[in-house]
């Protein structure tokens, strides 16, 4: 049988343009698939990338809370889910931006670890309202205790001061100090060749604030170029946190009243002319002075 493929042609070109209308609609397809997964593969991968953002953002609100965290348990708490968070952002480095169950399970990891970020920054909020209530507190304390102390210092100040003028108030005064140099007979002398001692006399004048009892009573007499005469370098009494020399020493029974005092002062040695002082002592105080001059 002979074929006729004039007869056939029309049909093979309907048949081709058919193929060929099949065909491009394949490849239009085609090309439409690939483009919607290079777009999901970008979508995917931008995905990924939010979702490593945010890790990073809970990690770096972690290492921040070490610098402001005063608790140690609590810190260590805040290690430890850094720790998991560290973890979690290298699973997810490692995982394909296309695995989706994996990123699905990240991201839900994600959202376990906001929840407990959240407890923990209220915790923290509480700690420094807790902190700030008790740094205001002590502040108040410490106030208080300046102005304790401040005032404490100032009844400690009054109460020197007011036990100062009691000892002042209670302090021997000697008066009517008189110092001279006689002569054998007790004749009073103005020239040392013709003198045989010096006389110091004073009285103790009335004070009924001074615990009565003994006293003892020191006299200093000093030469015209500084010297103090004494005769003995064991005779020294305690005055102003020293030891200094005295001439004459007496102890006196003192009741309150007024009382005189005379004390002698042999002369053994050669003395020069010129102004003497006597100084008077009691209870560790300097309670009179007199000056007199001696001719040679």
């Amino acid at each position: 049988m002979k074929i006729n493929f004039k007869e056939r042609t029309p049909q093979l070109i309907a048949v081709i343009g058919v193929l060929t209308v099949i065909l491009a609609i394949v490849i239009g397809f085609l090309l439409s698939r690939n483009a919607q997964i290079e777009e999901m593969q970008e979508q995917f991968t931008v995905d990924k990338q939010d979702l490593q953002d945010e890790y990073e953002a809970i990690s770096l609100q972690y290492e921040g809370f070490k610098f402001s965290v005063q608790n140690d348990s609590l810190l260590f708490k805040l290690e430890n889910e850094q720790a998991k968070v560290l973890r979690l952002q290298e699973e997810l480095r490692m995982t394909k931006a296309t695995d989706q169950a994996e990123i699905k399970r990240l991201k839900g990891e994600l959202a376990t670890l906001r929840k407990i970020l959240r407890s923990y920054i209220q915790q923290i909020d509480s700690l420094n309202r807790l902190n700030e209530e008790l740094r205001a507190e002590n502040r108040q304390i410490t106030r208080q205790y300046r102005e304790t102390s401040q005032t404490l210092n100032q009844v400690s100040q009054e109460k020197a001061a007011l036990s100062e003028k009691v000892s002042l108030a209670a302090q021997l005064v000697a008066t009517n100090i008189g110092a001279k140099a006689v002569n054998d007979r007790g004749r009073e002398q103005s020239r040392l060749s013709r003198s045989t001692q010096f006389v110091v006399s004073f009285t103790i004048a009335r004070n009924i604030t001074t615990e009565p009892g003994e006293r003892e009573i020191f006299v200093r007499l000093m030469t015209p170029d500084g010297g103090v005469l004494s005769k003995s370098a064991s005779h020294t009494f305690p005055y102003e946190n020293r030891e200094i020399r005295y001439s004459m020493k007496r102890i006196v029974e003192y009741g309150g009243e007024e009382i005189p005092v005379t004390m002698y002062w042999d002369i053994e040695e050669f003395l020069m002319p010129g102004t003497y002082k006597a100084d008077i002592f009691a209870d560790g105080y300097h309670i009179g002075t007199h000056s007199f001059t001696m001719q040679e």
